[in-house]
């Protein structure tokens, strides 16, 4: 278990609603979708939604950042995820990961705990326990990067779900390479329009934040030991 999933979850029932997709940047179709993963047939069929109060904080960052930079936009790369979802993106990522170190199936126990390990360093376990939803099945946590005048992605110098210590959001921080102080000076822009709205970053995402779900909630707590906050987004009803 993670430490911030020992945060315990009083969820305060907020609907998950559609993004307005004309304020932000998307792909269509999504990457996830495209890989087929299923989304189940519901009223939240696709990754474009979120919590109310979690939306309502994402245009105050958009806001953020269009004040500092008008032709720049938020690129949504995925928001809400359903623990179907996450469960195939892990099988997916463990299957991808396992190619490219040249193993061979069936896997062996050993080496699949080793591979997973690599996995879940990235990929929340797709827990069905309430008390430990996965952050992204809560519509409280979503991953994103910025688009150009020319709607292309900045260049943050690694790729979104990118399984490396380059997707750590301060990996290039002190690097003497001018590009790699470009990328960090783009993550830099990204997570100052976030924070400006509230969300905290996950420890090895650059691309992912999230508002008041049970990461929000432990990092929230390391920084004010007198307070202690309770998560108040579950994983959603959809």
């Amino acid at each position: 278990m993670k430490p911030y999933q020992q945060i315990p979850i009083i969820d305060c029932n907020e609907p998950l609603v559609p993004i307005p997709l004309e304020l932000f940047a998307i792909e269509i179709p999504h990457a996830y979708q495209k890989l087929g993963a299923p989304y189940p047939p519901s009223k939240a069929d696709s990754p474009y939604y979120l919590r109310q109060g979690v939306l309502n904080s994402l245009i105050t960052a958009q806001t953020y950042l269009q004040q500092q930079h008008p032709e720049s936009k938020i690129m949504i790369f995925d928001a809400y995820r359903p623990v179907e979802v996450q469960q195939f993106m892990v099988d997916y990522t463990f299957t991808e990961i396992a190619k490219a170190q040249g193993y061979k199936f069936p896997i062996s126990q050993e080496k699949r705990q080793h591979i997973l390990e690599q996995v879940y360093q990235f990929w929340a376990v797709p827990s069905l326990d309430p008390t430990t939803p996965p952050p992204h099945s809560t519509g409280a946590a979503l991953d994103v990067t910025i688009v150009n005048r020319n709607h292309q992605p900045i260049d943050m110098g690694s790729a979104i779900d990118e399984v490396s210590p380059r997707s750590y959001p301060d990996y290039f921080a002190n690097s003497n390479s001018l590009v790699e102080q470009q990328y960090h000076q783009n993550r830099q822009l990204l997570k100052e329009a976030m924070f400006a709205a509230g969300f905290k970053q996950h420890f090895n995402e650059w691309w992912h934040f999230s508002l008041g779900d049970q990461m929000w909630t432990w990092l929230k707590n390391q920084e004010d030991d007198s307070n202690r906050f309770i998560a108040k987004y579950g994983r959603a009803n959809n």
